[in-house]
Parts: structure tokens; sequence; C-alpha cells
């Protein structure tokens, strides 16, 4: 089972919350389970993490067997849009027109549902209502 990371989740062991402490043996675990993968979206959130640099995100990946998935394909941005746009619709109906999420959340969520089959983050309920089908690992 190839698990998709947040990018909430690393950020969460770079900067060592105390959620880290529960995350690092989490991980290694779902490595095995599968292997474990963050979509290009992910990536450049984490370039632009506090402190860090590419550099530091490429080894940080190569040292702990994350792969990157660079290829955001037609079927993943298809599903992206929909959701985001489903999204829009539910904010506008409910009197709270301003979009609080960003497109990007939406990237993930669909990257996750298309080409993993599980998401760990630690916001379930940023992607629960936009991707039902998709099992996160809270």
């Amino acid at each position: 089972m190839r698990t998709a990371i947040d990018t909430n989740v690393i950020s969460a062991l770079w900067s060592k919350e105390t959620i880290a402490s529960q995350m690092s043996p989490l991980l290694a675990k779902l490595q095995t389970e599968g292997g474990l993968v963050i979509s290009a979206p992910v990536f450049a959130e984490l370039v632009a993490h506090p402190k860090s640099t590419m550099k530091f995100v490429d080894t940080f990946l190569s040292t702990t067997n994350i792969t990157v998935d660079f290829s955001t394909d037609e079927d993943v941005w298809r599903a992206a849009a929909s959701a985001f746009s489903d999204y829009v619709q539910r904010r506008g109906k409910s009197g709270n027109g301003s979009q609080k999420r960003l497109l990007v959340d939406f990237v993930i969520g669909a990257h996750a549902a298309l080409r993993a089959d599980r998401l760990l983050t630690l916001d379930k309920s940023r992607y629960q209502p936009s991707f039902p089908r998709l099992k996160i690992l809270p």
C-alpha cells in the first residue's frame, strides 16, 4: 500500500512538534507496507519551509526513501479542479463566500486519491469532505 504524505507531516518532523515523536515510527512502518511518496506540490512547499533548501529536501527524501512524483497528469488536475469547484460552491452556499483553502490542497488530495492508496496528514478534515473515498491516516 503506497502512502502519500502531506506537507504538514514532514513539517512537523522538521519543527520537532510534539506529534513528531509519533510520526517517525509510523513512517517507518508505512515505508515497509508499500512505500512513501509526495506529490510535486508537497515538494515545493517543503523547499519553502523555513530554513530549508532544495539540497536539504533532496537529502532528506533520499535518506528516508520517500519518492517524489513530479508528473502530475491530466487526471490529477481534473480531479483537483472538480473537488476545488465543489468546495467553492459549498462555501458560497454556506454564506461564507471567501475562499479559505488553496488549490494546492486539492492537487495534493487528488494526487493521493489517484496515485497512492492512502494519505497521511495531520489535517484529516481538510481532505475528507472533498475526497470521501480516500483513505486518510490521522
